[in-house]
This record gives structure tokens, sequence and C-alpha cells, in this order.
């Protein structure tokens, strides 16, 4: 099937598995049906179609499988969400895309990656940090910071934990507040997450950043990254929670003169800093 027909025409797909992550945060595992493959880069986003709900764009947390499957991390949040919630294994969707264009990857080698994460913003970054991770050799190290409101809202920590034990990532961790307990999670900081940056040193000219997250996270990283050194044309950030349509005709995506759905969802901070309102 070409790339125009995966665009325009649902491709159906069982719900292989739903983990639950949150109580209002699942993780889905759809199989395409037949010997479908679904390639896409990481920070390009897809649209789900739930039965009898219409559709929403999500951004894969995976990699492209040769088994034909795909996982997408929805919080519920809206009808059609609701919806998917609702849904069990073996249940029927539809999935059109890849849309937009996603992260730079080949511009990433030879440098220091930092990926920045806040809230559900780990999901379009998971991606991202499975590719580092499978074509580590290229660059010279890989960070991940992360935020969470609290230890309990913390996608995948025990995933990440597990991979930061290879040695092949440096893991940093931080939520805003303990839980009700009161107790501190032994491998989680408590604070902001621009606060790790300033432990973190970064070659000017050799280094990149990836910022997936809600809008306070951008506006307060970005101006930690310049002054490490970090370059404008390096700062790649994912606006993806803006997707509407997908195909650059409904305009709610649109920054300026440009449609996050077309030229997005990942950006440069070069390419935005100008834009009333993008961040």
């Amino acid at each position: 099937m070409s790339a125009p027909e995966l665009n325009s025409i649902p491709i159906s797909a069982r719900i292989q598995t739903i983990r639950r992550l949150t109580a209002d945060t699942a993780l889905f595992r759809l199989q395409l049906d037949g010997d479908r493959t679904f390639p896409f880069i990481p920070g390009q986003f897809v649209q789900l179609s739930v039965p009898g709900g219409g559709e929403v764009p999500i951004s894969p947390a995976d990699l492209p499988a040769v088994d034909g499957t795909i996982e997408l991390c929805v919080r519920r949040f809206g009808h059609v969400t609701s919806l998917l919630h609702r849904s069990r294994t073996g249940d029927r969707v539809g999935i059109r895309g890849p849309f937009g264009n996603g992260f730079p990857v080949d511009a990433m080698a030879g440098k220091d990656v930092l990926l920045l994460a806040g809230g559900l913003g780990i999901a379009p970054l998971r991606s991202l940090l499975f590719h580092l991770l499978r074509h580590r050799s290229d660059i010279r190290s890989l960070t991940l910071m992360y935020g969470a409101r609290e230890p309990a809202v913390m996608l995948f920590k025990d995933e990440l934990l597990e991979l930061a034990t290879t040695g092949s990532l440096r893991l940093l961790l931080t939520v805003d507040f303990l839980s009700d307990t009161g107790q501190a999670e032994p491998a989680c900081n408590v604070g902001l997450l621009p606060a790790l940056l300033k432990g973190v040193q970064l070659e000017p000219g050799r280094s990149c950043a990836a910022v997936c997250g809600p809008p306070a996270l951008y506006r307060c990283t970005i101006d930690e990254l310049l002054l490490a050194g970090v370059a404008e044309d390096d700062i790649y950030l994912s606006l993806e929670r803006r997707m509407k349509c997908g195909v650059g005709l409904c305009c709610h995506c649109a920054v300026g003169q440009l449609l996050c759905c077309c030229e997005g969802p990942v950006f440069s901070y070069r390419d935005i800093k100008n834009i009333p309102g993008a961040l």
C-alpha cells in the first residue's frame, strides 16, 4: 500500500494488548490487519479512529515493528479517547498516517543528545529514545530528563530505570511534589524539570535537545538550553498537542503562517521563536 493510500484510508487494526499506566493513561498495542507494516519517523503522528466516535491525532510511542504492530500511549481526555479507554482487547480501530515531520535523527549524529520530557510528552519522545538507543554508536552521549507532577503519574518509570542500568543513557527523573505518603522516591528528584538542566554540562556546537511537554516546559527550558550553548537550530520542539485534522484543512494547528500537521509537528526553535503564541 502506497503512502497516499495510508494517509487517506484508515487501516483496520485490532487492539492486541492494553497496558494501564495510570488511572487515566494506557498503552495500546495495535495489530494491523494482513501483512501491512506502518513505517514512521519518531515525532510523526497518526490519526486514530474509534468506531462511532471519530478521529484523534496520536504520536506513536514505539518504533515501527516488523510484525505490523504499533504502540499508542493515550490519555483519557475527550469523547474519542474515552471511547478508546472503554475498549477491550480484540476490538477494532482505524489508523491513518503517518503525518507531519519527525525529529531530524540524522542531524543528531555525532552530538550529545538531550531529551526533555514533561508529563505525557514522554510518549512521543519514547520512540525517539528507542531509535537513538538502537543507533547508540551514531551519537556521543544520550541524556533523558523527565518530569511529572508526582510519582504516581510518571509514565514508563520502571522501563526507563531498567534502560538506564545498561549504561547507554543518563536518566534524570523529577517530580513537582511528593505523594500523599510523603515518601521520597529514591530514583526521583523533587523540583521543577528546568532545575535539572543547571547540573548538566553541554558542549556548545556539539549538543542538541528534543523537547516535548506542556507549554510551560518550553518557556522555562529554552532559555537554559541557549545559556548552555545549544544552538537555536539544534533545539527541536514537538508541538504535537496542536494536532487536529492532520492534512492542513481545518487550520486548528496553525502557528503563525505555519501548519503543525504539514511543516511540523517538530520544529527547530529558530523556526518558531518569533511567532507570537507558538509556545
